[in-house]
């Protein structure tokens, strides 16, 4: 179904016609099971409500410090150097991970658990889907073995000990409606879950930004000026000033810089369901059991919704032109009781990145240099993205 009113039917879904759990399942099930994404309706709602605690002001802030101390250490030897941005950014993404997350620090430890859910990932989106030796799959089993375990065990030792500021204590504390603590197994499922979905898009989005950064040298240039006004500039060594949790909203042209790489490559194309009864769309009445889905790619690229849809403009977010668009045109982080739970840590994790580099660099590609973009599951460009990041 395509169209800003089939993103509204589907996402909203008043009636609850379509299931989450049974249009993603056939994909993520072995791996991913019982994740946010993966279950419905009432479990869906009680187990978002829980798990919200993680999304709190004060955890949100103790990230946001995570994020500028481990994004100011990485992109400082990133200068005047070709370089794969996409490989960059996956690796700098799965560390942060660890330490926002599951609150560990960089290390062995960081690298198995890296290793095992990028396993996980290619898994879910391999051909062979049953775990034969020596498929992706088989690795991917594996490494939900080893999560699995670690993240039980770790789930007891902190809610025995109590646990930190991280998102993973957040989770294994966190309790339903009555005050019940979440069974282990789920705490263990939501953050699998929560890892992959996370790693992969931000990921694909970072590096969307970067390239369209690069490609309009002017908007680093905007941005640049307002991250400077918004932090005070440099320290006296010529280094980034970390960006407060409290100024993050004052990087407007900044969100809505992202907000136009995310129509333009949004990290997850479409979104699949499955009807669970009888519906109507578009003069035709499609059967319960029907697997459906939206095309949110396309929908970003439909001139009935955005003038010249293939130009880089920032401003198509302003708060009038929003304001006057179909709240169901732009849909990155999907919509009604399924939207991205985490859609502000991707907005503060963005943001932060932002700061460091583009108060230092600016960003290079090779005249002409259009990447090849693999499309689906997740947009990542083939070549890694190769960029350079010029000292300023």
């Amino acid at each position: 179904m395509v169209g800003a009113e089939a993103n509204e039917l589907m996402l909203f879904d008043r009636n609850k016609t379509f299931s989450s759990e049974q249009g993603w399942g056939p994909v993520l099930d072995k791996l991913f099971p019982r994740g946010l994404m993966l279950i419905d309706f009432d479990h869906h709602r009680t187990d978002r409500r829980a798990l919200s605690i993680a999304f709190k002001p004060e955890p949100m802030r103790h990230y946001s410090g995570a994020l500028n101390r481990g994004i100011a250490d990485e992109v400082a030897g990133w200068a005047d150097k070709p370089m794969q941005f996409y490989p960059a950014i996956k690796k700098l993404t799965l560390d942060l991970a660890a330490d926002s997350f599951i609150g560990i620090e960089w290390g062995p430890e960081a690298d198995k658990i890296n290793e095992a859910f990028v396993n996980m990932v290619q898994a879910s989106v391999a051909p062979v889907r049953k775990p034969l030796p020596f498929t992706l799959m088989r690795k991917g089993v594996k490494g939900r073995e080893f999560l699995v375990e670690y993240f039980t065990k770790e789930t007891l030792r902190r809610r025995k000990e109590g646990g930190g500021q991280d998102m993973f204590s957040q989770f294994a504390n966190a309790t339903h409606e009555d005050g019940s603590l979440l069974e282990v197994d789920e705490v263990v499922d939501h953050m699998n879950f929560l890892m992959m979905a996370a790693h992969d898009t931000i990921t694909s989005s970072a590096t969307s930004l970067i390239y369209l950064l690069a490609k309009h040298p002017e908007w680093q240039d905007k941005l640049r000026q307002e991250i400077l006004a918004t932090t005070g500039g440099l320290n006296a060594d010529g280094t980034p000033r970390d960006i407060a949790y409290e100024d993050l909203g004052k990087l407007e042209l900044t969100e809505m810089a992202f907000k136009e790489a995310l129509r333009l490559i949004p990290p997850v194309p479409s979104m699949p369901r499955r009807a669970l009864k009888d519906f109507e769309f578009g003069g035709y009445t499609i059967p319960a059991g029907a697997q459906v889905g939206i095309n949110i790619a396309m929908v970003h690229k439909m001139e009935e919704y955005w003038d010249e849809p293939e130009k880089f403009d920032p401003m198509r977010f302003t708060p009038d032109k929003v304001k006057a668009r179909h709240k169901y045109a732009w849909v990155p982080f999907g919509g009604g009781a399924h939207m991205c739970l985490g859609l502000h840590f991707a907005y503060m994790q963005i943001k932060v990145l932002m700061v460091h580099v583009l108060s230092q660099y600016s960003i290079e590609i090779a005249d002409n240099y259009d990447p090849d973009w693999k499309a689906w599951p997740i947009p990542q460009p083939k070549d890694g993205l190769n960029v350079t990041f010029k000292s300023l």
